[in-house]
């Protein structure tokens, strides 16, 4: 018997129990939708990550400082007061490899414009943040260095802080107020969207001078201005590491440490990270659905066992009028494999399926972007098709294995 002929009987025999049938792939349906849906989520979570970590700019280098200690106890980098504003102006002028730097101070305040009201970060920086971050205004102008020299009460609204205090209207020129003191909106950032560290279009962008002189007073013990980050952007991708020891260096030699109070983390390392992380919950998650493609494969086993059961008499005539071990062998692992085929193929269009819905869902303000990778369908599909193997090789190996005379006189 030809491969073409078991395949017609196959599907002529499960056409005679379809509701049987269909409940066998269903197994085989909800492993492989479940593997391609969760998959996908993992591949956009990943893709979401990199384009927000490349969307920061380029060739970055994020200085933060060391963490706090006190009775034996760490409290976590970037805990301790120990990065200044003076060590940003530093880097600025003495490592050759820097054509950027943007000191970062943060806060969270009350943020009111008259009847409307927000609590928002408040980030304090410097006019080259705009280009060394990749984050440009929108409408009116970003303020300049002689805004940071003087103090002045100007002010950024992120495009979500100004839709929450002015709606409609044209903020810019309008006055607000943070923690009680008066600011003049001079322009509106543009449109970031959400990333794991919260919404970057929920803020408010002041001079870095006014935001530690006028509304924090944070300093060291030296009277120096504390900042939390010191963004760096380097010339050019090939100077990334000499960058890293230069900066070093300087702090070290400023702060008078041997022991660094201070951290260095580059944005491939970020994006390395990150991509690690997604990439092993990606893979967790499929590993977890994949728990259904086997469930579905022993569904599969089961039901080719009873149709063994159901037809020993038509295997004993089939061997009494000539039909080789080989042939049954092949005609119900062809069965088990037409099921398990015809359920992965529903299974992916399942998946594809779920994948779009999910992408509708918006969790907490984070936007799913699932990607349907050809590699996860390929793989799931293939999965599927050796499981409709591997479970019906037994069931088939007994059909085949039955005495034609024990299997003519079964009732």
């Amino acid at each position: 018997m030809n491969i073409v002929e078991s395949l017609k009987m196959a599907l002529r025999s499960l056409s005679a129990n379809k509701m049987r049938a269909a409940l066998t792939m269903l197994g085989m349906i909800i492993g492989v939708s479940a593997v391609i849906a969760l998959m996908a989520i993992g591949q956009g979570a990943t893709a979401s990550v990199t384009s927000q970590i490349q969307g920061m700019g380029t060739n970055l280098l994020f200085v933060s400082p060391g963490a706090a200690r006190q009775g034996g106890f760490s409290f976590g980098a970037g805990s301790a007061p120990t990065l200044t504003l003076e060590d940003a102006q530093a880097i600025a002028s003495n490592v050759p490899s820097v054509v950027g730097v943007a000191p970062q101070a943060n806060s969270r305040a009350q943020v009111v414009a008259g009847p409307n009201n927000t609590t928002t970060s408040i980030l304090g920086t410097t006019p080259s943040y705009q280009d060394v971050r990749n984050f440009h205004v929108a409408s009116g102008d970003f303020f300049t260095q002689a805004n940071v020299d003087s103090r002045s009460r100007v002010a950024l609204l992120g495009s979500t802080t100004a839709q929450t205090l002015f709606g409609d209207a044209d903020p810019i020129g309008q006055e607000i107020k943070i923690n009680r003191v008066s600011f003049k909106v001079i322009g509106v950032m543009e449109t970031k969207g959400s990333q794991a560290a919260g919404n970057q279009d929920d803020v408010v962008i002041v001079p870095v001078t006014t935001l530690l002189q006028r509304l924090t007073r944070q300093r060291t013990s030296r009277g120096g201005l504390v900042v939390q980050q010191v963004n760096v952007q380097v010339a050019d991708q090939q100077l990334m590491t000499q960058a890293v020891d230069d900066i070093g260096n300087l702090l070290r030699d400023r702060h008078r440490v041997t022991e660094d109070d201070f951290t260095i983390r580059s944005q491939e390392d970020m994006l390395s990270t990150l991509e690690t992380v997604t990439q092993t919950m990606t893979l967790l998650l499929g590993a977890i659905a994949g728990i259904s493609l086997i469930v579905g494969g022993i569904g599969i086993m089961n039901i080719m066992l009873v149709s063994v059961t159901e037809r020993t008499r038509e295997i004993g005539i089939r061997k009494a009028i000539g039909a080789k071990q080989s042939d049954i062998l092949i005609q119900f692992i062809i069965e088990a494999m037409v099921v398990s085929v015809i359920g992965g193929l529903m299974g992916i269009l399942v998946g594809v399926g779920l994948s779009e819905v999910a992408s509708r869902f918006d969790l907490g303000g984070q936007q799913l972007h699932p990607v349907v990778a050809q590699e996860a369908v390929l793989l799931a599909f293939g999965v599927s098709a050796a499981i409709g193997l591997f479970f019906g090789i037994y069931p088939a190996s007994r059909a085949a294995a039955l005495n034609p005379i024990e299997a003519l006189r079964y009732e």
